[in-house]
């Protein structure tokens, strides 16, 4: 492991039992929060702005399908990593509390500042480039699970089932907090397998640069999603109430 210059910065890494709470409120807490992945000498870092809770006893999740050993992360503790393919690329999830509970890290935007500095980004962006090799927009370069871990080169045969380590991938609180959340129904699920249940939450400011923008002109409040403070989200989180439309 190379020496970290950056140790003597401060770093707030998440402690282990804050992903010791339900999935869903565990999803709503991480955004806003800041994965810091340290790479050849850089931190590359990106704040969380886009998550979706999955439960064992619903249809839509991974561990609904029974433990394997390439899905045991998500029958650990919380605050274990647990990585799969999705579309030929890394995806990144942690688990929560109770067994089967987990958080898929959707979507991110970087992060520029005393311990992530110009050149992480750079790195970032040669790790991401467009198709024809040109770098990627800041803006674009986490906008999606397997865009994120590409950025962050975290990949499913370093990381699945490890725990967060300050020294070279952890998640941390820099005291953002999102002002406004978006709660949605998650993406990609198929039809019969809970596909509307509202597990899906944005970070209002910055969903223009998540997955798939929750909001638009075709959209409706109450029928497609809800705009709520952390705390109402949380709250909203827990119940699950599918919306009408």
């Amino acid at each position: 492991m190379h020496p970290d210059p950056f140790s003597n910065l401060a770093k707030r890494p998440l402690p282990a039992s804050f992903f010791q709470q339900d999935a869903r409120t565990l999803a709503v807490d991480l955004l806003g929060k800041v994965i810091r992945r340290y790479l050849e000498g850089l931190w590359l870092s990106a704040r969380i702005i886009e998550t979706e809770a999955y439960m064992l006893d619903e249809k839509g999740s991974h561990s609904s399908l029974g433990f394997t050993h390439a899905r045991r992360a998500l029958f650990m503790e919380g605050g274990i990593i647990y990585m799969y393919y999705a579309r030929g690329g890394d995806s990144m999830n942690c688990s929560a509390a109770g067994a089967g509970n987990g958080v898929l890290l959707k979507s991110g935007y970087p992060v520029i500042d005393s311990l992530s500095g110009p050149a992480s980004l750079q790195r970032m962006q040669q790790l991401n480039p467009n198709r024809d090799g040109s770098a990627r927009a800041a803006h674009r370069l986490c906008a999606g699970q397997t865009l994120l871990c590409r950025s962050l080169a975290i990949r499913v045969a370093d990381w699945n089932a490890q725990a967060f380590c300050p020294d070279t991938l952890f998640i941390e609180d820099d005291g953002y907090q999102p002002s406004q959340i978006i709660q949605t129904p998650r993406l990609g699920i198929p039809s019969g397998r809970d596909e509307a249940l509202p597990y899906r939450f944005v970070d209002a400011e910055l969903a223009a640069y998540c997955t798939r923008k929750p909001l638009g002109r075709t959209r409706v409040e109450g029928r497609d999603y809800r705009l709520l403070t952390p705390g109402q989200a949380a709250t909203a989180a827990l119940e699950g109430q599918p919306f009408a439309g």
